[in-house]
């Protein structure tokens, strides 16, 4: 049995289809990190399996009135990544209390055991069960104030060549990177319906410049709201690696200062 795909200490992917993953440092929703926020792990869907862990703000004001609702979608290249990394719930924590929202972590299936688009039927799955779904700790959540957000699904900082891995353990067999779940010029959207848009880049990422072409890409398309973040001299998913550093914090003011904004 041989090794058909590595990304050294995220994944390995052997020849007879056995998956091997090794998760950096976890945390149970339960443990207390902060008194800011409370975590709370639930199931969207046991047949499949999808989960998610919700953050809620400890304020009083997040208990006397409606307060929106940012669903997250972790990186990873679709093939790592979870709800439970330890810089995953640092960050979506703090970003709970300091935008005064509730955070929807969402653990979707991955590849290469579910090819896309099963990740992305997962997520929207997940939405589905938002609007139908009798969770106490979402009983405050304005649904018409829905934020969707994300980073990467992508994996590693290190180069392209390992980005390029991701995408094949990623993509249904048979399918390129013109695959529409790939590239996002392929999909049949009705762009003056699309709502405002906020992408953040950071300054020393190699795919720093597929984040400025998406934003050109939604403006040539009439997409009425767009905006540009770059985080200067930061690296790939710095906010999950370094989730209590300056940087982040200022991405969690930016963040939070976008959703109060709309």
């Amino acid at each position: 049995m041989s090794i058909v795909a590595e990304a050294p200490g995220f994944i390995q992917v052997f020849s007879n289809g056995t998956v091997k993953r090794f998760a950096p440092q976890t945390v149970s929703h339960s443990d207390n990190l902060s008194n800011t926020y409370k975590a709370k792990d639930v199931t969207i869907d046991p047949s499949k399996p999808i989960a998610a862990r919700i953050f809620l703000p400890n304020t009083s004001d997040s208990a006397t009135k409606p307060i929106p609702i940012l669903i997250y979608f972790h990186g990873g290249g679709f093939c790592i990544g979870s709800t439970t990394w330890l810089g995953y719930h640092v960050f979506l924590g703090n970003l709970s209390a300091t935008a005064q929202a509730i955070v929807l972590s969402i653990d979707y299936r991955l590849a290469p055991e579910n090819k896309l688009p099963i990740a992305y039927d997962d997520c929207f799955a997940a939405l589905e069960w938002l609007s139908s779904n009798s969770e106490p700790w979402l009983q405050q959540a304005d649904l018409s104030r829905v934020f969707l957000s994300g980073d990467s699904a992508d994996g590693s900082a290190d180069d392209v060549a390992m980005n390029d891995m991701f995408w094949k353990l990623s993509l249904p067999e048979g399918s390129d990177r013109d695959f529409y779940g790939c590239n996002f010029k392929k999909g049949e959207t009705e762009w003056s319906l699309f709502p405002a848009v906020l992408v953040f880049v950071a300054g020393m990422d190699f795919l720093k410049e597929r984040g400025v072409m998406y934003v050109e890409f939604l403006k040539k398309k009439g997409v009425k709201k767009v905006s540009l973040v770059e985080a200067e001299g930061e690296s790939h998913v710095f906010h999950a690696w370094n989730p209590e550093s300056e940087a982040t914090y200022l991405l969690q003011k930016q963040i939070s200062s976008f959703i109060q904004s709309l």
